[in-house]
């Protein structure tokens, strides 16, 4: 190795006062360790005495590191202005030229010619981007000689066809050149004749001379094209791990498939699967003759225009010569090319069914068939095709395909296996469940309910949306203990409990302890059975778009989460009482103000625990799964089934959302009346007017006498305060409060009774009424529809 120049300079008293590049490079040591101290501490031994008068000689240094470096150095006086010695200016000396063997003197050593001839193309840049000096590969991948290029800038030589391409390259090049560090450069693109994608990975370097200055940049260039696409190949693969099979559905899962290949893998796919997976026969065997397949998906980078005669959902008849017979038989994927047999035919066989002037396949070149086969049965067969793409496919593509298409026969299997037990648990559950959710104005709400895919059976969650009293709403969700049809019929006993308590609007408390005897009831029924075996959880929450205050009670179930506009989600904080059936402690009401738009998510414990999953993170992963603003419940549902549902849930799911509503003033109206009869008509002309301000004085008579009767009730027989409200919602709600807890009976009057006939007269007046327990006393209440527009 070449000896690396360097420069001491050394004053009078032996202080090194000088340090050049070349010293560090050579001994280690850095200008801010050395200078100022003193240079005998930098030997490796003592100098022999004659080093003491002679300038020229062998000195021994010690390296940072430790090890020893023997140097030829020179040493030249620094004299002052008497002429007196200042110190020295010690450089190391050039090691002696090696001589070379007289045959490399006649031409280029061994190592030039490799490197002149490598396959590699390389070559070398001065410091202004022109050529000094490149090697043959270098000149046939430009296209010209040697002597052509030496001396010009590259811009002006360069044959990369994309400019963006070109600039970055000399960009890499200056770069080196100005900072001398070494870069690694990547470029893809498509050769401009064939349109062929090519990749390709640069190298660049600085060159130093002697002294460690940058004196010129050196560049290799690698055709990574085949890595480059293997590397595609592969995150691809990995990519449909995660992209097919998201769901238990057929026809999904084919569109999966399609999705993801078209158009990084095939300009064109087609999914065809045999009748039987479609519907609910045992697998069958592949007949040899004539095949009769289903297209479940297909796709094109034409958009809106597949190239298909066959349209979606539709049966097609696939001769025994075809690619795809014969790859479902053989069980092995097939490749074809223009210019093969199999392959034309198979176009020309599709040609005869377009229309005249409209080629099926114009433009394929390339194809690959494989057959879908999922636990040694075969399902059905994907095709691949490539048209506007020019590099037809290789072995390497096959293998990819197989793996692609064997992701997706697993996931079409497995749905297949599950459909039949899917749509029965459908079945099921709509005869358990809410069929159609009632029409409120308090929330707006979207549901999902989906059975684990256990071969135990279902369980039984449920949820219900319950109307109340006052435009308020009822939000209930629950899960029995167990799967199979007595947690069924457990369900549904505590729904139908749930609704009747519902009714006679009890407080979230109240109810949840009343349902709570009544699960200790149904164990007692069963012989004695264990009360575990039958208990639940439930949560109850009523909401009043008025007060917009929501009310909520929790039995051992897991809390909801809250979205308001434009915040995060976060949990409720309930006070969860026991399960259902355990008993001993009471539970407790929580309350909550809402702002109009709140999004209220109620679930079973299904959807974030798991056996292998940790609570806390699923609960995160919903909440985060919620916050999209601006997205319709159904997209935010589909939103949070995606991020938080296990892969294979282990229990039953129930999702509700609810977005609130609040009745704004103007459609509410609240007096203060005073307990004496008087006031009875004061009361009458406030409402009339009130309506008439609403637009509904044709309700005016009716509402006249409710509101006569409930006050007079409220003052003759209740307790102050008395408070009358008006709402105008989808009906118009009349309701009048009081500070007594007793409630009213419907009686009939005999015919000489001067009273009893108040009730009756609303009863028979409206559409609904009823009375209802408040913290202070009880409101009675009466509906009316409002008059059709």
């Amino acid at each position: 190795m070449k000896q690396v120049a360097a420069a001491v300079i050394i004053d009078a008293r032996g202080m090194v006062t000088g340090w050049s590049e070349g010293a560090r490079r050579l001994t280690g040591h850095t200008a801010e360790d050395i200078v100022g101290r003193p240079a005998a501490g930098l030997l490796a031994e003592d100098l022999p005495p004659a080093a003491m008068t002679e300038l020229t000689g062998v000195v021994a240094l010690r390296h940072r590191d430790g090890h020893r470096v023997e140097l030829a150095v020179s040493a030249c006086p620094v004299l002052g202005e008497d002429g007196a010695s200042r110190g020295f200016v010690v450089t190391s000396l050039p090691d002696p030229p090696v001589p070379e063997p007289q045959a490399a003197a006649q031409g280029p050593t061994s190592l030039e010619r490799a490197i002149r001839q490598a396959s590699v193309p390389m070559s070398a840049f001065d410091l202004n981007q022109r050529y000094t000096w490149l090697n043959e590969a270098v000149c046939d991948l430009m296209g010209a000689t040697e002597q052509a290029l030496l001396g010009q800038f590259y811009g002006d030589t360069n044959v990369v066809p994309d400019d963006r391409i070109s600039e970055g390259l000399l960009l890499h090049l200056r770069e080196v050149a100005r900072t001398g560090t070494a870069v690694r450069y990547e470029i893809f693109g498509k050769d401009a004749t064939d349109g062929r994608a090519y990749a390709w990975s640069f190298d660049m370097w600085p060159v130093r001379d002697d002294l460690g200055a940058v004196t010129s940049v050196g560049i290799a260039g690698f055709d990574s094209s085949d890595q480059h696409w293997s590397r595609r190949r592969l995150a691809l693969l990995n990519e449909a791990a995660a992209a097919i099979g998201t769901t238990l559905d057929v026809v999904r899962t084919a569109e999966e498939l399609v999705e993801l290949v078209v158009p990084r893998f095939a300009d064109f796919v087609s999914v065809d699967l045999l009748d039987w997976v479609l519907g609910s026969d045992e697998p069958q065997a592949t007949p040899a003759e004539e095949v009769v397949l289903h297209r479940v998906a297909h796709g094109s980078v034409t958009e809106g225009t597949p190239e298909a005669v066959v349209p979606l959902g539709a049966k097609d008849t696939y001769l025994p010569f075809t690619a795809p017979v014969r790859a479902m038989v053989e069980g092995r994927a097939l490749m074809g090319r223009v210019g093969e047999r199999a392959f034309d035919e198979w176009v020309a066989e599709r040609n005869a069914r377009e229309p005249v002037g409209r080629p099926y396949r114009k433009g394929v070149h390339s194809m690959v068939t494989v057959p879908l086969r999922a636990r040694g049965t075969i399902l059905g067969v994907a095709v691949f095709l490539r048209i506007t793409r020019p590099d037809p496919y290789t072995e390497d593509d096959v293998a990819l395909a197989e793996e692609l298409a064997s992701r997706a026969a697993v996931c079409v299997d497995n749905a297949r296996r599950f459909a039949r037990e899917r749509t029965t648990a459908l079945a099921l559950q709509h005869s358990l469940l809410p069929r159609g959710l009632p029409g409120q104005a308090a929330v707006e709400v979207a549901h999902r309910y989906l059975p684990c895919g256990s071969v135990a059976g279902i369980g039984g969650d449920w949820f219900d949306v319950i109307p109340l009293s006052g435009s308020r709403v009822a939000l209930c969700v629950g899960d029995v203990v167990g799967h199979g049809i007595q947690s069924s019929a457990t369900m549904g006993r505590l729904r139908t409990a749930v609704r009747t308590l519902a009714d006679v609007d009890l407080p979230p408390d109240e109810l949840l302890t009343h349902l709570d005897d009544l699960v200790t009831h149904l164990a007692d029924e069963e012989d004695g059975a264990d009360v575990a075996e039958l208990g639940a959880t439930c949560l109850y929450a009523v909401y009043d778009p008025v007060s917009r205050l929501l009310t909520l009670a929790s039995a051992g179930h897991p809390p909801p989460a809250v979205v308001p506009p434009g915040g995060v989600a976060e949990l409720i904080e309930v006070s969860a009482g026991p399960p259902l059936g355990v008993g001993g402690l009471p539970f407790e009401a929580t309350e909550r103000k809402l702002p109009e738009g709140s999004l209220l998510a109620l679930y079973t414990d299904g959807l974030i625990e798991d056996r292998d999953r940790d609570i806390d993170h699923a609960t995160s992963e919903l909440c985060r799964a919620l916050n999209l603003p601006g997205a319709s419940l159904d997209a935010v549902c589909d939103a949070v089934l995606k991020a938080v549902l296990p892969e294979q849930p282990g229990d039953d799911v129930a999702l509700l959302l609810a977005r609130t509503h609040a009745l704004g003033v103007g459609q509410v109206a609240t007096w203060d009346v005073p307990p004496d009869p008087a006031h009875v008509a004061v009361a009458r002309q406030a409402a009339t007017e009130q309506l008439a301000a609403w637009g509904l004085d044709e309700e005016a008579f009716v509402i006249e006498l409710v509101v006569s009767e409930l006050v007079t009730n409220a003052i003759r027989y209740g307790e102050p305060p008395i408070q009358l409200r008006l709402i105008r919602d989808r009906a118009l709600i009349v309701e009048v409060s009081d500070g007594s807890s007793t409630s009213p009976h419907l009686r009939r009057a005999h015919a000489y009774d001067e009273g009893g006939r108040g009730l009756l007269l609303v009863a028979q007046l409206t559409q609904r009424w009823g009375s209802r327990q408040t913290g202070t006393g009880k409101t009675i209440w009466a509906e009316q529809p409002l008059p059709a527009e």
